[in-house]
C-alpha cells in the first residue's frame, strides 16, 4: 500500500460529463449481498468505528439536552432520529473515498478521505449536500405540520403521556400512519437522487445536477433491487440506532462502502 501525494490524485477532465455519457447496468439481487461483503471486506481493513461514537454521541447529548430544557419538542423525537437517513449519503462520502482508494492500492486514512475538498469534486458534493439538507428540513417541517394538524396546540405534560397518546389514541394512529406515508415518500426522494449522485460525483467529473440526473436514471431501471437496497439499508440502520446508537458506529461505515461498490456494479 503506498500513500497518495497531492501530485497522485486522478486528474479530472477539465470538460464535465454529461448524462448521456454516462451508462448504467442493469443489477440483480446478488448485486446487494455481493456490495455487502464487498463493504464488510473494506470496514475490516480499515476499522474506522471511534470518530463516529463520538459523533454519535455528541449529537445524541445534544437532542438530549434539547429535549430535556425545551419539551415541546418532544414531538419531533421520531422525526428528527429518522430523517438522519436523509443526510446519511453526506456522512458516507468519507467512506466512499476510503474504498475508492483501496481499489488503487493506496492507504486509507481518516484524513485522506477528505482530500476531495481540494479536487474539483467538491463543489458538486457541495451542491448535493445542501440539496439533502433542504430535504431534510423541509421532512421536519412536514412532521411539525402533521403533529399540528391532528392534535392542534396542545401538548402533553410528559414524554410518557405524548407515547401513551401516540400508541393508544386515534389521533396518535392518525400520526403514526401519515408521518410514516410522507416519511416513506422523502426517503423514496432521497434515495432516488442520492444513491448514485454522491459516489458518482466523488468519482468522474459531473455537475450535481448530472449526478442527480444519472442517480435518478439508475434508480428507475433498477427499481426493485434499489427498493431491497432501502429496506436493508433502514434495517441496518435501525437495529445500530436500537443498540444505544454505539451500532450506527458500525453498520453506517459497512453500508458506505457497500454503497459504493453498489455504484461501481451500476455504473460503466
Amino acid at each position: 500500500m503506498v500513500e497518495l501525494t497531492h501530485h497522485d490524485e486522478p486528474a479530472f477532465e477539465d470538460i464535465a460529463l454529461s448524462s448521456k455519457d454516462i451508462s448504467i447496468r442493469k443489477l440483480i439481487l446478488d448485486d446487494l449481498w455481493q456490495a455487502l461483503r464487498e463493504g464488510y471486506d473494506d470496514y475490516g481493513a480499515k476499522p474506522s468505528s471511534i470518530p463516529l461514537i463520538i459523533l454519535f454521541y455528541a449529537l445524541f447529548a445534544l437532542l438530549f439536552t434539547l429535549f430535556a430544557f425545551g419539551q415541546d419538542f418532544r414531538y419531533l423525537a421520531f422525526p428528527v432520529v429518522a430523517g438522519f437517513t436523509l443526510i446519511g449519503p453526506i456522512i458516507a462520502i468519507a467512506f466512499f473515498e476510503m474504498s475508492r482508494r483501496r481499489e488503487n492500492g493506496l492507504q486509507i486514512r481518516w484524513r485522506s478521505s477528505f482530500r476531495f475538498i481540494h479536487t474539483s469534486s467538491f463543489a458538486p458534493i457541495l451542491a448535493l449536500s445542501l440539496i439533502m439538507m433542504i430535504l431534510y428540513v423541509a421532512w421536519l417541517y412536514m412532521a411539525e405540520a402533521i403533529f399540528f394538524g391532528l392534535f392542534g396546540n396542545t401538548y402533553p405534560e410528559s414524554f410518557s403521556l405524548f407515547i401513551n397518546e401516540v400508541l393508544a389514541t386515534r389521533h396518535g394512529g392518525a400520526l403514526i400512519a401519515y408521518g410514516n406515508f410522507v416519511g416513506f415518500l422523502f426517503a423514496f426522494a432521497a434515495m432516488a437522487i442520492s444513491v448514485v449522485a454522491f459516489p458518482l460525483a466523488l468519482d468522474k467529473p459531473v455537475t450535481s445536477i448530472t449526478a442527480m440526473s444519472v442517480s435518478i436514471r439508475a434508480f428507475t431501471l433498477n427499481f426493485w433491487v434499489f427498493a431491497v437496497w432501502g429496506i436493508v439499508v433502514v434495517a441496518l440502520l435501525t437495529i445500530g440506532a436500537l443498540l444505544f446508537l454505539v451500532g450506527l458506529a458500525f453498520t453506517l461505515p459497512i453500508l458506505g462502502h457497500a454503497t459504493w461498490h453498489l455504484y461501481r456494479k451500476v455504473i460503466e
